[in-house]
């Protein structure tokens, strides 16, 4: 079977990282990269490279752009990945195109509209990893998934939590709301109906876009939902 085949626009250190870590996992990887000072086969020559500009529609049809399974907009500027995302999208159909936001004021930009599927925002992703470290019974939001209108989010059981012990299948989740993993001890556990959740547990949960479900979700797993003021 043909690996797949991913196409990374940006060649600089995060375009790298990502291409290395996709090759290692057995894809084909092609690397777009306008600045010649980039282009640096030695340190990937498993990658293919292509000295071009991303933004042209030229450059992507000599790429082959349309038997990409997945495109990854990593430069950094915004406008750039934008349109790499908007192109890969709409005049290739690429299935899952993945943007990078370097300045989260840009995030409302990278939506669907522009054909981004995934928006990944490094400072947004740090802070909420921050706040989940720090916080115990508060529902932090990771990360948004634009396309599928849904978010994953964690929360981490507090001593208090009214689900402490409780099998899955009798917990009130939203409709909109599941459970796709617990973190306990340093392992991952599957939510199966017959498991039980124990203080400390971090459970990740992907629910779908809006105030409402999340904190439906987080009255449900007892716990504060994202956003919320601490208490006084």
């Amino acid at each position: 079977m043909r690996p797949r085949r991913i196409a990374v626009a940006g060649a600089g250190k995060v375009g790298r990282s990502i291409a290395a870590e996709l090759i290692d996992n057995g894809s084909e990887v092609l690397l777009i990269e306008r600045d010649p000072g980039k282009i640096r086969t030695d340190a990937l020559p498993h990658a293919n490279w292509l000295l071009a500009d991303a933004c042209e529609l030229a450059s992507l049809e000599s790429a082959n752009l349309q038997e990409c399974a997945v495109m990854v907009a990593a430069t950094g500027d915004d406008k750039v990945n934008l349109v790499v995302s908007l192109l890969a999208k709409t005049e290739f159909g690429v299935p899952r195109v993945v943007a990078r936001v370097n300045h989260p004021n840009n995030e409302w930009l990278f939506t669907e509209a522009w054909g981004v599927d995934v928006a990944v925002s490094t400072p947004r992703l740090l802070t909420a990893l921050v706040e989940e470290a720090v916080s115990v019974g508060d529902l932090v939001r990771l990360m948004r998934f634009m396309q599928g209108n849904a978010s994953l989010v964690e929360l981490t059981l507090a001593e208090d939590s009214p689900v402490i012990g409780t099998p899955i299948a009798q917990v009130a989740l939203p409709a909109d709301a599941a459970l796709v993993a617990i973190l306990r001890d340093g392992r991952v556990v599957l939510p199966s109906p017959d498991a039980t959740l124990e203080e400390g547990d971090e459970v990740l949960a992907v629910v779908s876009a809006g105030g409402d479900v999340e904190e439906a979700l987080s009255q449900a797993l007892g716990g504060t939902p994202a956003g919320s003021p601490p208490p006084r």
